[in-house]
């Protein structure tokens, strides 16, 4: 049994694995079938190293970081059975008071073909706008690093990485990161990798598909006007 991870399916998840006594894994980025037997792969050591866990016995529960695998076409068919559910009494104790959204416009980091990324390298929050007016252009989203999170730069549902979300669109736009370990492993997946740094020695241009060394301050506004002129 396969879930995306959220804090919700966390939640569902570890409370099915001890009432049906099963093992559970988590933070998988992939799942392949050894020997007859379903094995993960989960980060381990700083998300440095890939360790294979598996299962002892069945059923087996797992957790997936949520963007890690693409969907496709599986060419089978499913057994789809209707079950009436009901809930104890304590279950129903809690009472929904509200139930808001962050207003936004654009798709989510989740679900965008394009995300235009930026870490501290931006210099200052205001920067962020290069970025939104170059996403806007392409039809995507805009990502970042934790230490613009965490600095408060830009929202915690937009943080890519060890900490954050697990992404992999057709196309990804780092600017100004530098590609540490701890964010990489949430981009990594990504078609198409390009870079915009200043500095040359960055680790982002070790596994980058384009490198540009260069001001972004004063490349991303000349790229934006570059993919308007072509829209």
């Amino acid at each position: 049994m396969l879930f995306a991870a959220s804090v919700l399916a966390s939640d569902v998840a570890a409370g099915l694995a001890a009432r049906l006594e099963a093992g559970l894994n988590w933070d998988l980025t992939d799942l392949a079938v050894q020997d007859g037997g379903l094995v993960g792969k989960r980060p381990a050591l700083g998300d440095t190293v890939l360790v294979d866990v598996g299962w002892h016995g069945s059923p087996s529960v797992a957790l997936v970081r949520s963007g890690a695998l693409d969907p496709v076409e599986s060419g089978g068919s499913a057994d789809v059975q209707e079950v009436d559910v009901t809930f104890a009494d304590f279950s129903k104790l809690a009472t929904l008071v509200e139930q808001t959204q962050e207003a936004s416009s654009g798709p989510s980091i989740e679900d965008a073909d394009v995300i235009v990324a930026g870490g501290r390298g931006l210099g200052s929050p205001e920067a962020f706008t290069l970025l939104e007016e170059l996403a806007a252009a392409l039809g995507g989203a805009v990502g970042a690093t934790r230490a613009v999170v965490d600095s408060g730069w830009y929202p915690y549902a937009t943080q890519v990485g060890q900490t954050g979300k697990t992404v992999a669109p057709r196309l990804y736009v780092a600017c100004g990161i530098s590609g540490a370990i701890q964010h990489k492993v949430g981009m990594q997946s990504s078609g198409t990798i390009v870079a915009i740094n200043k500095d040359p020695n960055a680790p982002i241009f070790d596994f980058c598909d384009l490198g540009i060394v260069g001001d972004l301050h004063q490349i991303v506004p000349k790229l934006t006007e570059l993919v308007r002129g072509r829209s």
